[in-house]
This record gives structure tokens, sequence and C-alpha cells, in this order.
């Protein structure tokens, strides 16, 4: 298992079932297959939830930053065990230890990384943080199984 750098968006669009408008992950900075993955997601002012979170005081909304996290931890998953997870569904299974430490508003760039703690059978679990200039956005716990 070695670790690799920068695996642009057709890479991300080509391990996760998700589109437009959500897709939440613009690429890959750096994995290490069983360990770790660092990425981000670009947030500009023409992401569709800010028209409604908020009329003049835009944010991206707590949820779709722990969604972008989970999806981060697909691509780390599908990264890890490509032979195991081809053509399967990786669905969310929970989260603990939540913390929301800031806003996350258009114009940032959201850093996400992700460390495995626990892989056992269907389940994984890992730590996430993002993050913005090096400002922790959210901190969690995630979970995510494998449907079957």
């Amino acid at each position: 298992m070695g670790k690799t750098n920068n695996h642009d968006i057709f890479e991300v669009l080509r391990l996760l079932p998700h589109r437009y408008p959500f897709l939440l992950v613009d690429r890959i900075v750096e994995i290490e297959e069983g360990s770790f993955i660092r990425g981000y997601k670009n947030v500009t002012i023409n992401e569709p939830f800010f028209q409604g979170h908020f009329p003049g005081e835009p944010i991206m909304p707590g949820v779709l930053i722990l969604e972008a996290m989970a999806q981060m931890g697909i691509l780390f998953a599908k990264k890890t065990a490509p032979d195991e997870l081809e053509n399967k569904l990786f669905v969310f299974a929970g989260m603990d230890s939540v913390r929301f430490r800031r806003p996350v508003r258009p114009g940032d760039r959201l850093d996400m990384e992700l460390r495995l703690l626990k892989r056992k059978r269907l389940v994984w679990k890992m730590e996430g943080v993002a993050s913005v200039n090096g400002e922790t956005a959210v901190e969690a716990v995630l979970m995510a199984a494998i449907s079957k």
C-alpha cells in the first residue's frame, strides 16, 4: 500500500456515484491506502444551497460538509480495497463526536482529511476533519457500510 498524490475530478467521478448537484469533492490531494486521505472541495457562490441558506448570509449547511467528508471516505475505501468494493454501494451508517467549529462560506476551499480508525467486514469507521485555511470547521467520526 503506497502513498499517491493528486487525483483529479475525473478520478473522483470514476469512483463516486454522486453527480451534480450532490458531488461534493473536487480533488484527492493525497492518499495512503489503508491509512488516510486528503482532498478538497472548492465552495462557490453558485452552489444551489446558498440560495436559501441563508439569503444575505450564505453558509454551507453542516450536513453537506458531513456529506462531503463521507464522500472522501468512500474515495478512501475504494482506493484502499478496489476489488472488494467494485460495483458496491457504500452508504452512511452513522456519525459520532460531531463538532461544528466555524462556518464555511462561498470562496472557501474546504480541505478534508480522514483517517481510518477501524475496518470490520462491511463497516468502515473513520475520523475526519474539515478545515478552511488551516482552521477547523467540522470534526467527526464517520461510519460507512457496504450496502447489500
